[in-house]
């Protein structure tokens, strides 16, 4: 093996472990704020059987509250999710909502408007997965690992998508109903 080789397999597992792939905390963030803005609806079917008392205007505030980051952080995901038209925002203090019924929105929806993808291929199709930028084309790996990964890492992407648009809204805040609050 020549010295260049070994140096790729070196700087290869270097980036792998400097930079685990995870899918960016603003899906999480994201949810927990559609969520919200269903369950503190006060004419929400989700929490009919509750006695309302938590019901409140969803300002960014109210919402920075409930998901414990920064407003800066709630308004820019909401200025996301009002672009994929998932929800309304008044102007000042007037609060959001949904712009969709809960069984209307899947997490795919919600995925895809806060950009949780790696980036986007040349075709404009989005990736999940993001390769390292210059496998190295004198290495026997270097040069096929696209080859190599390429399709697995579709057809996970083509998993993950599609178990991600039979999850909508309403099966979570299903799962709410059923927790003590």
């Amino acid at each position: 093996m020549s010295s260049i080789t070994i140096q790729s397999y070196a700087t290869i597992l270097q980036i792998n472990q400097r930079n685990l792939m995870q899918i960016p905390s603003r899906f999480s963030i994201a949810i927990h704020i559609c969520l919200c803005l269903e369950f503190f609806n006060e004419d929400s079917g989700f929490n009919a059987n509750t006695d309302k008392t938590h019901c409140k205007k969803m300002t960014s505030e109210a919402l920075a509250d409930s998901v414990g980051v920064n407003s800066v952080i709630i308004r820019n995901i909401l200025a996301q999710l009002k672009s994929a038209s998932l929800v309304s925002v008044a102007r000042g203090s007037g609060g959001s909502v949904l712009s969709k019924k809960p069984q209307e929105i899947s997490l795919l929806d919600i995925f895809n408007a806060v950009h949780s993808m790696g980036g986007k291929e040349a075709n404009g199709k989005n990736r999940l997965f993001k390769f390292h930028a210059n496998p190295n084309e004198l290495c026997p790996l270097g040069k096929n690992i696209h080859l190599i990964l390429d399709s697995s890492f579709e057809k996970a992407q083509i998993t993950l998508e599609s178990y991600l648009s039979k999850v909508k809204l309403s099966d979570l805040l299903k799962k709410l109903q059923n927790l003590p609050l």
